[in-house]
């Protein structure tokens, strides 16, 4: 299988664009300046993509990485350049910058979740080395995978505050490198939403585990952590009442759906891979409730790797509930999952 590297962004760009128009200070700058950087990234990757022959795309993209699972942190120093200066290594002593400090400890808590859990080797299951990046860019509002690196901004300190201080940003983004390595979804309309999706789903559950918060205790909030004091309180998506994770004049108005009535047919956010995932994120919350996240989250890992490139949502349900019977069978989940799962699909109108 060609893997399917993806220029994944945590900030969807539609809020960007909301704070490039409406906000005050300086975020009109930073969120330009962000989505700008966004775009020349794609374009690199575009060009990047077209200069690479089928024989080494094989050979580059779809081998994974040697490695020894190992964190290593580099300071781009306020420029819009990844490694710049490495900071730590893997059993390196603590710094001073909290943004290191919490890069290094967040990848080490998704890396040891992955191998504790569903028993997986890093990223690509082969002992990936982690390379986390902090201070990129100036003011730069967002955080990214992008196929290779973890690549975290400091966000304007108004709206968003640095990202490399919440786990659900390490867990979701790095899970992307876990989707591309796997089903390798294609980052476009439902495969691109079931992308996000699943990056929502580990987010979620490694949060959960590492607050020893259950299923109800949840508050089920994607982005929450990283709001900064003007819009404190507001989140990015909520997994379990899609839609209503903001409302505000800056940020403009949730627009995820949780049920297929609403599913957003538009150009915009690459056909949708933020917005659309709503709905298969409010089915996950559904089963979570019912069987607990750690059971769910064992359903929809088995899924993942039997996914394939450009699966759509229907695929997704079918390859879902085909995981619930297998793990059913052998008693990792409780007798009446299938239905379970079946009955939440249902509900979100898949």
């Amino acid at each position: 299988m060609i893997f399917h590297r993806c220029d994944c962004r945590y900030v969807p760009d539609a809020i960007l664009e909301n704070l490039a128009k409406r906000g005050e200070g300086k975020t009109p700058v930073s969120a330009r300046a962000s989505l700008q950087q966004a775009n020349m990234k794609r374009k690199q990757r575009e060009s990047q993509a077209r200069s690479i022959s089928m024989d080494a795309l094989m050979a580059g993209v779809s081998a994974p990485s040697a490695g020894t699972a190992s964190r290593e942190v580099y300071d781009c120093a306020h420029k819009w350049e990844q490694r710049g200066k490495r900071v730590r290594s893997e059993g390196d002593p603590t710094t001073a910058d909290d943004d290191v400090t919490n890069a290094y400890d967040f990848a080490g808590i998704v890396r040891d979740f992955y191998l504790r859990e569903v028993n997986r080797n890093s990223i690509d299951n082969a002992a990936m080395n982690l390379i986390l990046n902090v201070h990129y860019g100036t003011d730069y509002m967002n955080a990214f995978w992008d196929g290779d690196e973890m690549t975290f901004g400091d966000g304007d300190g108004s709206i968003f505050t640095s990202f490399a201080r919440s786990l659900d940003v390490v867990a979701h983004e790095l899970t992307h490198g876990v989707t591309q390595f796997t089903a390798s979804l294609e980052y476009y309309s439902q495969s691109g939403a079931l992308n996000e999706h699943f990056s929502d789903v580990f987010g979620a559950a490694i949060t959960q585990d590492h607050l020893r918060q259950d299923a109800g205790q949840a508050d089920w909030l994607v982005g929450d952590e990283i709001m900064g004091p003007t819009l404190f309180g507001e989140a990015l998506r909520s997994m379990k009442m899609p839609g209503t994770a903001y409302d505000n004049s800056l940020m403009g108005k949730d627009q995820q759906p949780a049920h297929m009535n609403d599913y957003y047919t538009g150009p915009n956010d690459n056909q949708g891979v933020h917005i659309n995932s709503g709905i298969p994120n409010r089915a996950f919350y559904l089963v979570a409730i019912d069987i607990g996240t750690p059971k769910a989250l064992q359903i929809w890992y088995h899924a993942l790797q039997n996914l394939w490139p450009k699966a759509n949502f229907s695929d997704a349900v079918e390859v879902i509930v085909r995981s619930a019977q297998i793990l059913t069978k052998n008693k990792t989940v409780p007798v009446g999952t299938t239905q379970l799962v079946r009955m939440a699909f249902n509900e979100v109108g898949l």
